[in-house]
């Protein structure tokens, strides 16, 4: 039986089921998306959005069945093993088609003003999900090196505190680096183990922190100081450009990561109001600068 008559056999019987259960839909409404006079109108809107450049290509991982050979939803990845069979669930890197529709985040942002009638609750979610932010980018040069990297930060003012850097296991950095003799196996080995692990759960504040430190520093471009360059699961590779500045002192997460494996933790902003900040967390508020930081070597 050709896949056509399969799919089109099993709406009709469907529908039938349906039909004698008394469900009032509208029949003469009922559309299929795999008949032309649908999926047109799909390959249209494609070709609109592609004509203005908000349709592009680009790589992203993706939660990969081996077995099955396909790629599946977060919701189809139970407890890190695929839906159908339980087969464990990896991180493959495949070029996929993407939708830029951050040109229309402030858009969107703004107009929610204009949604008087809905929960602030569902705005703060619409918010989120948004996810826009307001920082800045910043290039790290690798030392004695021609390579360098950029971050994303809404804190640029606590750079001074940078104890040191982190990528994503998946950056691209990284896999240059497997040649490595001494750091390469390390890394290597981390990477296939986060392939493995649920990206939800890396992800997740309540995720233990665990890293690599690649045996390379960073120059930190705003006072010279070397730091070292880490690799750690809680950096994504698609956030932001997929590395971190990483300052302990006020970031949780970080202070979490620092503390495991003995990094310096620098504070550089203390409370506006004079108080003291926590001696067994990271202080997060905005307060007042009191450290630029060491000065270049």
């Amino acid at each position: 039986m050709l896949p056509d008559d399969w799919t089109l056999g099993n709406i009709a019987h469907m529908r039938e089921q349906c039909k004698r259960m008394g469900w009032s839909y509208d029949w003469r409404r009922e559309i299929a998306t795999c008949l032309p006079d649908y999926y047109r109108w799909n390959q249209w809107f494609f070709i609109q959005l592609f004509k203005k450049g908000l349709a592009y290509k680009r790589k992203g991982q993706v939660n990969w069945c081996e077995k099955c050979q396909t790629v599946l939803a977060n919701e189809q990845v139970v407890n890190g093993g695929c839906w159908r069979d339980g087969s464990p669930v990896i991180q493959q890197e495949l070029e996929q088609w993407y939708w830029r529709i951050t040109d229309y985040a402030q858009e969107l942002l703004d107009d929610l003003g204009k949604l008087g009638a809905w929960p602030e609750k569902v705005l703060t979610m619409q918010r989120n999900w948004i996810g826009r932010s307001e920082g800045a980018r910043v290039r790290f040069q690798i030392a004695d090196s021609d390579q360098s990297f950029d971050i994303f930060t809404t804190r640029v003012d606590t750079i001074f505190g940078a104890t040191f850097v982190v990528l994503a296991p998946e950056h691209e950095l990284v896999r240059s680096w497997f040649e490595d003799p001494k750091y390469g196996p390390p890394l290597e080995s981390f990477l296939e183990e986060m392939r493995r692990e649920d990206r939800l759960l890396r992800a997740s504040e309540e995720a233990e922190k665990k890293g690599v430190f690649t045996g390379r520093y960073a120059l930190n471009p705003y006072n010279g100081e070397r730091i070292p360059i880490w690799v750690a699961n809680f950096v994504l590779m698609e956030y932001g450009t997929g590395a971190i500045m990483a300052v302990p002192a006020h970031d949780q997460r970080d202070y979490e990561f620092a503390t495991k494996y003995q990094i310096p933790i620098r504070q550089v902003i203390k409370p506006a109001d004079g108080s003291a900040p926590p001696a067994d967390a990271a202080f997060v508020d905005y307060g007042v600068l009191i450290n630029s930081g060491p000065s270049p070597a």
